[in-house]
């Protein structure tokens, strides 16, 4: 163990004094028995001993001053790591705290960051496929100064005339019917190869049971619900089951979910609008997505004129059967026509590139309709026909088109669309009749022409104002029958029309046109975490005019209030 400067120096002074006190003692012994030649040696020796241990005294001490310098030095120097540890470990103990601290905050930046960066549509990922929930819930109000007894779609063609009850009572009604629920499922078979399915339900269905009397229950109702497959290396695309027909108009190219309804409360649009929304089998094919051709083969159905007071619809020994009575699947209150073909429907359209960018959009469309019912005829009638029953079928159409317009980018939107032909009704938003039953008992095609023009404003980035306007026009079908002077056919000014003006008077007149204004906005008053809240006010004037007949051309008009609350949760 080594000893310390305090220990160390009287050690060597003992033995220097040692020494020292031996070597007095030694001279002052009696020197009768040395030689003074051997005493002098002696104390020489001595002398040299004491000399050498004073060196190793001096060199020891100087080993011991320096072991000391060099110990306070290394005291020194740990005291100051010790201070730079604790400096150190004072500025960890800070960091792990302003760490612990961010670290906290962190979920909250992530959430923040999240919700601003995702879109009002979320997407579920499961297995391969990507679904998209959609839909809104709506609470809305109808008021209209004639009573069509109509829930939120109006039925334009069935405005009452002054001779009836309701021709003379308003209508308020208040209805959630049009919220809506949708879900689009899509997945990649390949690289090039992209299959999707779409549904849409709202509750506009009206079974003979339902009614507003005590629990308000109505049936969820199809709007779409169709697969399609599109092929990228082809540019072709392929599409089963129900959703708008192919008369119906584009926003762009011809791909579903792309249509162009009317943005109106009212669910039955505006009168000259083209469409309708049923089964079909479609093929579409695009040549750079600038240019495309499509074909689609849709459900049928034939709508039929009802003869006016004092016209005869068939002669005498002719009946003519149009339709029945649902059976399987169907109500039996409904019936439903006699179809032997599907509707064929071909449409191009075109996107003009206009600096960069396809502002606008043309779109022409082609329909092929076939006509169908059995006729019975006896030996009374006066065409000479055998008595007996046939089959009696006949053709139709028209030929349509429409354009979208982006006049000012992001401010104004312009659209226009028509069809014209013959027996095209049903494909009118007033649902005039296809065709009237001639007096042998064939079906003949009602010539008729419907347009539809509109501007909707985007007056700021929430509020959308919209105008359009629309027309459905008839034109008349008169026959007539040999060796008889009866009054047949549609539009016939035979009709007897007098007491259309009258309360409680007969009159079922033909109509010959039905005319539309309507205006409406949209507000987006809140978009953030929990979805779209939009209000919506609509109002339109509907007039609808008859055919002359005998007593005049009666006419009728409907003006109509709408307002609707949406809320858009996904």
């Amino acid at each position: 163990m080594a000893t310390s400067s305090s220990q160390r120096i009287p050690l060597g002074l003992g033995v220097l004094i040692a020494l020292s006190l031996g070597a007095g003692a030694e001279a002052k012994a009696p020197r009768h028995s040395r030689h003074p030649a051997q005493t002098s040696a002696a104390d020489r020796a001595l002398r040299d001993q004491v000399k050498a241990l004073q060196g190793q005294v001096a060199a020891l001490q100087t080993w011991h001053d320096t072991e000391a310098a060099s110990r306070a030095q290394a005291d020194q120097q740990m005291a100051q790591l010790r201070e730079q540890l604790a400096q150190s470990d004072a500025r960890a103990q800070a960091a792990n705290a302003e760490v612990d601290g961010r670290i906290k905050t962190i979920p909250t930046e992530v959430q923040t960051a999240v919700a601003a960066a995702t879109p009002k549509t979320d997407v579920i990922h499961y297995k391969g496929l990507s679904l998209t929930l959609g839909g809104f819930l709506a609470a809305e109000g109808i008021y209209r100064s004639k009573n069509e007894n109509a829930d939120i779609a109006s039925s334009f063609s069935a405005i009452p005339f002054a001779n009836t009850v309701p021709g003379h009572t308003h209508e308020l009604r208040g209805t959630a019917r049009q919220s809506r629920l949708s879900f689009l499922a899509q997945g990649d078979i390949n690289p090039n190869t992209h299959a999707a399915f779409y549904g849409e339900f709202d509750f506009q269905a009206a079974a003979q049971t339902a009614n507003p009397k005590e629990s308000n229950s109505y049936s969820p109702r199809i709007r779409h619900l169709y697969g399609a497959i599109d092929w990228d290396s082809l540019g072709l695309e392929l599409l089963a089951g129900q959703t708008w027909s192919l008369t119906t108009a584009n926003t762009k190219g011809i791909t579903p979910r792309n249509e162009l309804p009317p943005p109106t409360i009212d669910a039955q649009y505006v009168p000259g609008f083209t469409w309708a929304r049923q089964a079909q089998l479609r093929l579409v094919k695009n040549w750079n997505k600038q240019l495309w051709l499509a074909v689609s083969l849709e459900n049928p159905q034939t709508t039929f004129a009802a003869a006016p007071t004092g016209v005869l619809l068939t002669a005498p020994g002719v009946t003519a059967t149009t339709a029945a009575p649902g059976v399987a699947g169907f109500d039996i209150a409904n019936t439903l026509s006699f179809n032997h073909y599907p509707d064929v429907v071909a449409k191009v359209a075109y996107e003009l590139p206009i600096g960069g960018d396809h502002p606008l959009h043309l779109e022409l469309f082609g329909l092929l309709r076939s006509y169908y019912d059995r006729v019975a005829y006896t030996p009374a009638n006066p065409f000479g026909r055998a008595p007996g029953s046939t089959n009696m079928s006949t053709s139709g159409g028209g030929v349509g088109g429409g354009f979208t317009f982006t006049a000012i980018p992001k401010r104004l939107d312009l659209h226009g669309s028509f069809l014209t032909g013959r027996g095209i009704g049903r494909y009118g938003t007033s649902q005039l009749p296809d065709t009237v039953v001639r007096p042998d008992g064939g079906l003949s095609p009602i010539p008729e022409t419907m347009f539809l023009a509109g501007a909707t404003l985007h007056a700021t980035s929430a509020l959308d104002i919209y105008l359009f306007g629309g027309q459905e026009r008839e034109n008349a079908r008169i026959f007539t029958v040999p060796g008889s002077s009866a009054a047949y056919g549609f539009g016939n000014p035979a009709a007897i029309l007098t007491g259309c003006n009258v309360e409680g008077g007969i009159c079922t007149p033909n109509l010959r046109q039905v005319n539309q204004v309507t205006v409406g906005l949209w507000d987006k008053f809140y978009h953030g975490d929990f979805g779209l809240l939009q209000f919506g006010l609509q109002y339109s004037h509907t007039n609808l005019k008859s055919f002359t007949g005998v007593g005049g051309a009666p006419s009728t008009s409907d003006d109509m209030v709408f307002a609707s609350f949406r809320y858009f949760p996904f």
